[in-house]
């Protein structure tokens, strides 16, 4: 009986369910289920508890440990759960030492339920050598954890401890090794990549590292960056967009929101003209770039003239895929202090953020019709192209294969090829 990971949450977190599957198994852990949690938002962490009520059911005889930034965030709460067997923290998941433990809490009739270290203590970040990404087309390589900023919405800092860096050759050879294994794209993965190397000698930023790698391993055909601080984004960076096809067209911005006094509420460190700037020069370098962002709708304080302001940074910055997350108040953190907006007034606003979202992708859908796109295919039917657009494909192709498509039409929610 194999490892099961249940993963929520982020690219990271994908990641990081690799290595948490080799890792329980060579601890012998192999009648396991693993939840790897994620503490982003409340809802985030409510489909978590439901996920583990639901796996209890479907698993009776099986082990179940729950870990994760919400674990970490809250271990006591996913103690307390009946059908949880131990709580693992965050960094302990990644650390045979960590599967140890938990081997032999399991093994003790009354042991401790939880195994949670202090995750703020932790100083390095190590590399893991992953060499596959079971049912995935892309690989994914964690080049950076953890986050030195406190936005005043955000728990994950506390779920993940401070930023630190896996050094450049130890990224490159991972992506030299997965490229080896027959991945054609490789994403760069982290809580903060744009913050990627002050925490090493000489201080490389992001933008080196992309150099790099693109330089030492000639035959990666796709290198892709997951969520970005544009606010952090560095020279380097921005001439690898503009003179490397490899670099894929596609960024995701950590944006927020489009209004400068709600910014300086979170405690961004951005303005809205300093968004709609970083998008502009962007574009001029790489003509084809597409955008995304996760934007908040009604946190604390904000009027409907603030809301305003950031239903047109959409097209102000020319955004295509959004990701929209009504206001969830996180327990502990300065915003869940602040003035609330009601919830009724905060659903309808993510309800509208989200309408104008899928406006600004059907824009960018009816851009794309007659173009000659290359697809990473994600499943024989459908795949990716370079702006990270979905596409159906017509032919069917074999996961994690480049094909050449025309495309024919769409449907208002992905490409359709010839």
């Amino acid at each position: 009986m194999s490892v099961k990971v249940v993963t929520f949450g982020c690219r990271l977190n994908a990641a990081e369910s690799e290595v948490i599957r080799r890792q329980a198994a060579e601890a012998g852990l192999d009648d396991t289920v693993v939840v790897n949690t994620c503490a982003v938002t409340a809802e985030a962490v409510r489909q978590a508890r439901q996920s583990i009520r639901a796996l209890r059911r479907e698993h009776p005889q099986r082990r179940i440990v729950v870990t994760g930034c919400g674990a970490q965030a809250d271990a006591q709460s996913f103690a307390a759960m009946p059908e949880a067997d131990l709580v693992l923290g965050n960094a302990e998941k990644l650390d045979p030492a960590g599967w140890a433990k938990a081997r032999a809490a399991l093994a003790e009739p009354h042991g401790p339920k939880t195994v949670v270290g202090d995750v703020m203590a932790v100083e390095h970040a190590t590399p893991h050598l992953i060499d596959a990404f079971a049912g995935r087309s892309r690989a994914f390589v964690q080049v950076q954890n953890g986050c030195d900023h406190r936005c005043t919405f955000c728990i994950i800092p506390f779920g993940r401890g401070n930023s630190r860096s896996v050094p450049i050759d130890a990224v490159v050879a991972d992506v030299r090794r997965l490229v080896a294994n027959g991945y054609r794209e490789i994403v760069l993965t982290g809580v903060d990549i744009t913050a990627y190397g002050a925490d090493l000698a000489d201080a490389p930023r992001l933008g080196t590292l992309v150099k790099r790698i693109l330089k030492d391993v000639p035959e990666l055909q796709r290198l892709r960056l997951s969520s970005i601080d544009s606010v952090e984004a560095d020279g380097d960076l921005l001439d690898a967009l503009a003179s490397d096809a490899r670099l894929m067209p596609h960024l995701h911005l950590s944006l927020q929101a489009g209004d400068d006094l709600i910014l300086k509420r979170m405690k961004r460190r951005h303005s809205r003209a300093d968004a709609i700037t970083f998008c502009a020069e962007v574009r001029r370098l790489r003509p084809d770039i597409a955008f995304g962002a996760d934007l908040i709708a009604g946190f604390p304080t904000e009027t409907e003239a603030m809301f305003e302001n950031s239903l047109a940074l959409v097209d102000e910055c020319g955004l295509t895929h959004l990701h929209v997350f009504p206001f969830s108040p996180r327990p502990g953190t300065p915003a869940a202090r602040m003035p609330q907006v009601a919830r009724d007034i905060v659903k309808d606003r993510a309800r509208r953020l989200r309408e104008r979202g899928a406006q600004a992708l059907t824009q960018h859908l009816d851009s794309e019709v007659g173009a000659i796109r290359r697809v990473l295919a994600e499943s024989h039917q459908a795949g990716r192209t370079e702006q990270f657009t979905k596409v159906q494909l017509v032919t069917p192709a074999e996961p994690g294969q480049l094909v050449d498509v025309t495309i024919a039409a769409h449907d208002g929610r992905q490409l359709l090829a010839a």
